[in-house]
C-alpha cells in the first residue's frame, strides 16, 4: 500500500472517530437541532448511527495502526476494508438496535431516565464487532428462512 493511502486512510478514520463524538456533542447539547429542526424527529436514530460510527472507526483504526506496526499493509486493495466498513457499520447499528427494539431476538431494554444509554451502547458493539454481527445475522436469517421440510 502506498504511503499516501495509508495516510489518507489514518486522517479519515481519525476524523471518523472524533467527528462523530463532536457530532453526539453537538446534538446532545441541542445546537444541531437549532441549525436543522427536523433532526428531533430522528434524533434516538442519529445516537444510534454516531455510536456506531465510534465502533466501527475504533475498531478499524485499531487494525490498521496494529497492521502498519507489523508492517502487514502491503495489500492495496485492503483500503476498501478501512473506508467502507466503518460507513457499513453506522447504518448496521441503527438496523441492529431497531430489530432488537422490535423484539425478534427476544431482548428487552430497560429505560433509564428518558435517555437509551442501553441502545446507544449496543449500537457501539454491532459497530466495533460490524463483520461478527454480520455473521451472526447472516446465520440467524438462514434458519428464519429456511425452507420447511414436510416429512412424508
Amino acid at each position: 500500500m502506498k504511503r499516501w493511502l495509508k495516510a489518507v486512510i489514518l486522517l479519515y478514520l481519525s476524523l471518523l472517530f472524533f467527528g462523530s463524538f463532536f457530532a453526539v456533542g453537538a446534538l446532545w447539547t441541542g445546537v444541531l437541532e437549532k441549525v436543522f429542526p427536523f433532526i428531533s424527529s430522528i434524533e434516538v436514530f442519529l445516537y444510534y448511527f454516531f455510536a456506531g460510527s465510534i465502533g466501527g472507526s475504533l475498531r478499524h483504526l485499531y487494525m490498521f495502526c496494529s497492521h502498519y506496526m507489523k508492517g502487514e499493509l502491503t495489500d492495496y486493495r485492503e483500503w476498501i476494508m478501512y473506508i467502507f466498513y466503518p460507513v457499513f457499520a453506522t447504518g448496521t447499528a441503527v438496523i441492529a438496535v431497531t430489530l432488537i427494539q422490535s423484539g425478534v431476538f427476544l431482548i428487552d431494554f430497560i429505560d433509564y431516565k428518558e435517555t437509551p444509554l442501553a441502545q446507544i451502547s449496543i449500537a457501539f458493539f454491532v459497530g466495533f464487532g460490524f463483520n461478527r454481527f454480520l455473521n451472526m445475522l447472516n446465520a440467524f436469517s438462514k434458519k428464519m428462512f429456511k425452507p420447511n421440510k414436510i416429512n412424508e
